[in-house]
């Protein structure tokens, strides 16, 4: 007997990135991401799963342009 995955299930789990993989994205360490989720320093949601956190990408990609930064001539 085998398990299946609902569809939108497959989809949103690939759409969660772990912490490693947010870092990585955002070009930022882990311990980073640890310190600016405990602090509050950011607004950047996250998703608890157990004891896991997971980001998603589109809010990550919504934190990058929120945070694009123009110089001014």
């Amino acid at each position: 007997m085998t398990q299946e995955t609902p569809v939108g299930a497959a989809f949103v789990r690939s759409e969660l990135l772990t912490r490693r993989e947010a870092a990585t994205y955002l070009g930022v360490s882990e311990q980073t991401l640890a310190i600016w989720k405990c602090t509050g320093r950011y607004n950047l949601p996250y998703i608890k799963i157990g004891r896991l956190v997971k980001y998603k990408k589109a809010d990550l990609d919504a934190f990058i342009a929120r945070n694009y930064k123009t110089a001014s001539a």
